[in-house]
């Protein structure tokens, strides 16, 4: 798997709601209900990621969820990145 160019981040990312360029990865915030809410909901990014095998950077404070991805082994933001987001953007 390729490290994606700048170019095709933006052009993929202009495509993903809620998500934006956080540095040197993809990034997309979440506010919940409460802390009971914003765990159960990083339990359900916990099976997702183990079904995809590609585990974001995941914060949480109180009701306040934060994502990051990026691909780790290529150094960047890969197809893979992407597409665990849109699978996410699912569960909303």
């Amino acid at each position: 798997m390729s490290v994606l160019d700048q170019n095709e981040i933006m052009q993929r990312i202009s495509g993903l709601e809620g998500w934006y360029l956080d540095k040197d990865a993809i990034r997309r915030d979440w506010i919940l209900a409460d802390f009971k809410s914003a765990l159960r909901f990083i339990n359900r990014i916990g099976d997702l990621a183990e079904k995809h095998d590609h585990h974001p950077e995941i914060y949480n404070v109180f009701n306040k969820v934060t994502l990051r991805f990026n691909t780790h082994s290529e150094n960047g933001i890969t197809a893979k990145d992407f597409a665990i987001a849109e699978d996410i953007n699912q569960l909303d």
